[in-house]
């Protein structure tokens, strides 16, 4: 059995000895303290000025707004409200007056220069005298009782005494002048509106209340008299004289027309200007504005599905009050 062996040892010894044998002691973590953090300290920190981007002031500038002056340019696309297919219309147009200057032009100052005047304007007291029964029956459609009895009262005159129309008695002696009326000018009377404007072939300038009511007075006749009126040769006739009388007292105009930077425009808008004259002093209206309207002030088309602005109104906007 072994022994047990004692060693006496002083004490300070004996303690360095039992230090180095032990194990070392486990390190304490270290010590975390959290910190609170608030956006609106991080914003305090900082002046609001220095975090919006402001241009630098320019030389001389003091500050104050300078005055403006702009230039405003107001238009529209596309064909006006009262022509809607104006695009259609303007080739009618054209095509017609090729066919004006080719054709119509030339016979019509074969007929002012072949023709005597006196059977010049012979030929139309004859077409006017036509219309008489239609001029009369629209003044009194209209409430105008004199004026349709003044209307029947030269029909009679020139009837009779002038030799079925070919002279104008009653306008020259009797002092009934001629007053054109019709069923178009009674259904404007009445609030009717022109409707879309139309450039028809061999028509010419119209409207859709105008093609309408030119159609009745023209019927009025064949369709209440009869004979001979209803003849073909009589429509023939009719018609031929007619539109070279028309065409003759709307030479001056044409001319001026077709001088003009756009004449399509500035047929059309003579045209609806006239009526509109036209309709109110018949309803005793005032007439206001001007014979031919002016005519737009056009740009070059662009590309695209875009039409010409039909009307460019240029403006200068004055700079605001105090400045």
């Amino acid at each position: 059995m072994p022994g047990l062996t004692l060693i006496a040892a002083p004490s300070p010894l004996l303690r360095a000895a039992l230090a180095l044998a032990a194990p070392p002691a486990a390190a304490h973590p270290p010590l975390v303290v959290p910190l609170e953090w608030h956006l609106s300290a991080a914003q305090a920190a900082v002046p609001l000025a220095q975090t919006e981007t402001t241009p630098p002031p320019r030389e001389g500038d003091t500050g104050a707004d300078e005055p403006v002056n702009e230039i405003v340019v107001e238009g529209s696309y596309g064909p006006p409200k009262s022509d809607p297919l104006e695009q259609i219309n303007e080739d009618s147009y054209r095509i017609t007056q090729s066919v004006d200057q080719a054709l119509v032009e030339p016979v019509t100052y074969a007929y002012r220069d072949g023709l005597p005047e006196p059977v010049r304007d012979g030929l139309g007291n004859v077409v006017r005298n036509l219309a008489e029964p239609s001029n009369a029956l629209n003044f009194l459609l209209q409430g105008k009782v004199g004026k349709a009895f003044e209307t029947l009262g030269r029909l009679a005159i020139n009837t009779t005494l002038g030799v079925g129309g070919l002279f104008d008695v009653a306008g020259n002696k009797a002092d009934l002048p001629y007053r054109r009326n019709g069923f178009a000018n009674t259904m404007g009377f009445y609030g009717v509106g022109p409707g879309p404007y139309v450039y028809m072939p061999l028509v010419g300038a119209t409207t859709l209340r105008d093609f309408i009511g030119n159609s009745l007075d023209q019927a009025l006749l064949p369709y209440t008299v009869g004979e001979p009126f209803n003849r073909s040769e009589f429509a023939a006739s009719y018609f031929v004289v007619n539109a070279i009388d028309r065409r003759l007292a709307l030479d001056a105009e044409l001319v001026e027309i077709r001088a003009s930077d756009d004449p399509y425009v500035m047929r059309r808008e003579t045209y609806l200007e006239r009526r509109r004259r036209e309709i109110a002093a018949l309803k005793g209206e005032p007439v206001t504005g001007q014979e031919t309207a002016p005519v737009p002030i056009e740009e070059p088309a662009p590309q695209g599905n875009l039409t010409v602005p039909e009307r460019l109104q240029i403006r200068s906007v004055p700079p605001p009050e105090g400045r």
